[in-house]
């Protein structure tokens, strides 16, 4: 299967929901959450992704995760993820109770296309302090893609984790798990990263955008969002309608796309310091705001 039918059939076997210019939503990917080791990095956001996530649950977003949420290819359980990111996972659970929690598979999470997984790993934990199992995300299914279809321009939002254009992280991801655990995990502790990765490696990363690029030439210029490749994306309107939120483990900073109003922002949170020495985290605007239907075509 091509790149192309890859990226039509998560386009085909989306998970659809309909949206207005009163809708918010944020869109995190490449959350990498894993044990809290050496080899974690999203444990050096960890802070920065709390307290965005927890900005946007009170302004009432919903939470769209475009894969890759949870490092499964370093880490062999679940279990070792949530107890490192407990408070992290009860944030999500609160969004996912009040159905604003969205999450789609990328190639670090594609064991959650297993339902008997899920359901073993997901749909409860157990509770230390009470010795009985709690409901952590009952009946959460996972998709491919993901669909906005707004419901007076009927304009469509696709989003995917886009590793659909990268031939080696979708078909033989098991095989780049079984690489990362044996051998690239334990050399990252002397800085060495995992070539397998479009991030890590910027021929894959120009291949994975083109071909992404021509699926979305082809299907009439769709409004297109993935992550994978960690590095954001805003294209101007009248270009080619490929967005990209970028990711959670960028060096002390997270990034981000909202859409709010009828309008896409990207946002960047980092840590900034104030005049009298204090830390704090704040938001960036770095594209935007530029309305949805300025992406609509005929």
């Amino acid at each position: 299967m091509s790149s192309q039918k890859r990226i039509t059939n998560a386009y085909n076997t989306a998970r659809r929901i309909s949206f207005n210019d009163n809708s918010k939503f944020i869109i995190f990917s490449d959350c990498h959450r894993g044990d809290n080791s050496f080899a974690d990095e999203f444990a050096n956001n960890r802070n920065i992704y709390f307290h965005a996530l927890e900005h946007y649950y009170k302004e009432g977003f919903t939470y769209c995760e475009l894969g890759d949420g949870d490092e499964l290819w370093e880490n062999t359980t679940f279990e070792s993820i949530f107890e490192a990111h407990q408070n992290v996972f009860e944030l999500l659970r609160k969004f996912y109770a009040e159905n604003r929690l969205y999450r789609l598979l990328g190639n670090h999470d594609m064991v959650y296309k297993s339902e008997k997984f899920v359901e073993k790993n997901l749909y409860s934990y157990f509770n230390k302090v009470t010795g009985k199992d709690d409901p952590l995300f009952p009946e959460i299914t996972f998709s491919e893609g993901l669909v906005l279809e707004h419901e007076e321009t009927n304009q469509e939002i696709f989003m995917l984790h886009g590793h659909q254009a990268d031939w080696m992280n979708y078909h033989g991801w098991k095989f780049n798990r079984f690489l990362v655990r044996a051998l690239w995990r334990p050399l990252q502790v002397f800085g060495i990263g995992d070539p397998t990765s479009p991030a890590r490696n910027y021929k894959e990363l120009i291949k994975v955008e083109r071909r992404t690029k021509k699926w979305i030439i082809n299907n009439n210029n769709l409004f297109t969002i993935t992550g994978h490749t960690h590095r954001p994306r805003f294209p101007e309107p009248g270009d080619i309608a490929y967005f990209n939120d970028g990711s959670c483990v960028h060096p002390r900073s997270i990034t981000g796309l909202e859409i709010e109003n009828g309008e896409i922002s990207l946002i960047k949170w980092n840590i900034s310091t104030t005049e009298d020495g204090t830390l704090r985290v704040v938001r960036l605007l770095l594209e935007g705001p530029q309305k949805l239907i300025d992406y609509q075509t005929e």
